[in-house]
């Protein structure tokens, strides 16, 4: 999939861990844990919102989109 979340890359750059986000925000850990390695396949606003606040940051620093690359010989 093109789309894909960079959590992980935030909470490095912050030194913030799992626990003490997902106490922030107000999710499990577990449910951070999935979003921090890409195992969803839906976010909800609110929560992303909630992570905007939290992290200091918009919702481009955690959501990208990475083209699919082009492979010589495949059409």
């Amino acid at each position: 999939m093109a789309i894909y979340l960079c959590l992980d890359e935030l909470l490095k750059e912050q030194g913030m861990s799992v626990s003490k986000l997902a106490l922030e925000v107000g999710i499990t850990r577990a449910n951070v844990s999935n979003i921090k390695t890409g195992n969803v396949k839906a976010l909800r606003f609110s929560t992303l919102d909630k992570l905007c606040e939290v992290l200091d940051c918009q919702p481009g620093d955690i959501i990208k989109y990475r083209p699919p690359r082009y492979e010589e010989g495949s059409s």
